[in-house]
């Protein structure tokens, strides 16, 4: 077993723990406090989130730590774990299935090894540089739809948006709702991405993506076959808000249709 493999199943014991308390809480009473504009963080957010740091401080003592929710942790060395730990949080707390826990480890700012959990989904991604992408333990592969009018996409538009930008991913949307099969909006970054990977949805717009609910999927998407870019067709790296993942086919017409 290498250091990877055996990160990815201490990860992965960490994150069933994580879920199964997610599934355990979204039952009953939540505690919701307001964050950005009309986000909102529950108390399930914050007890999945000390499970998975807890976890992984036992699994990797020396690794850094960036939290959705505690923020940055420093360690030694150039190993960290990006972690969200409930990615989906609105859908949560109303009772819907579309959420995830996921976490990446990094070194030297490279993706090593990615897991997202999304258990009312039944759903769980897994990534391994170089030797492992699945889906449900089904290698990982983007979907063959090479047209944007058979073309079933995902766009967030979420609670944290500020009136500008609302306004904008409302423009994208109205472009794409023209020429698509269909526009979903789930906003659950981690498990949208999933989906591309697993050739369920064609493609994820994502335009203020932030690093911890998409580091663990990106490069699953990428080695299912597809492409993570910006608008402006450049490589989505995990610093940048623009993250917009397709099966690769029809990546280019579809940045043409939301540039307009």
């Amino acid at each position: 077993m290498t250091d990877a493999d055996r990160l990815l199943r201490g990860a992965e014991t960490i994150l069933q723990k994580a879920a199964a308390r997610l599934v355990e809480m979204q039952g009953g009473k939540l505690a919701a406090t307001r964050k950005d504009f009309l986000d909102i963080v529950t108390d399930a957010d914050l007890a999945s989130e000390r499970i998975i740091i807890e976890g992984l401080r036992r699994l990797t003592p020396d690794a850094a730590i960036l939290a959705e929710e505690q923020g940055e942790t420093a360690g030694k060395g150039d190993a960290r774990w990006i972690i969200d730990p409930l990615d989906g949080t609105v859908n949560y707390a109303s009772g819907l299935p579309w959420f995830s826990a996921t976490v990446a480890y990094q070194e030297q700012g490279e993706t090593l090894v990615g897991l997202t959990h999304a258990p009312r989904a039944e759903m769980v991604a897994r990534y391994v540089r170089g030797r492992l992408a699945t889906v449900n333990g089904a290698p990982a592969r983007v979907s063959a739809v090479d047209r944007l009018d058979d073309a079933v996409i995902s766009v967030v538009l979420t609670s944290h948006f500020t009136p500008a930008e609302v306004a904008g991913t409302v423009q994208i949307i109205d472009r794409l709702a023209r020429v698509v099969r269909g526009v979903r909006i789930v906003v659950s970054g981690a498990l949208e991405m999933s989906l591309v990977a697993s050739g369920r949805l064609a493609a994820f717009v994502g335009m203020k993506a932030d690093i911890v609910s998409h580091a663990a999927a990106m490069p699953l998407v990428r080695a299912a076959g597809g492409r993570v870019t910006r608008l402006d067709g450049r490589d989505s790296r995990d610093d940048d808000l623009q993250k917009i993942a397709s099966n690769g086919l029809i990546h280019d017409a579809l940045l043409a249709c939301m540039r307009g």
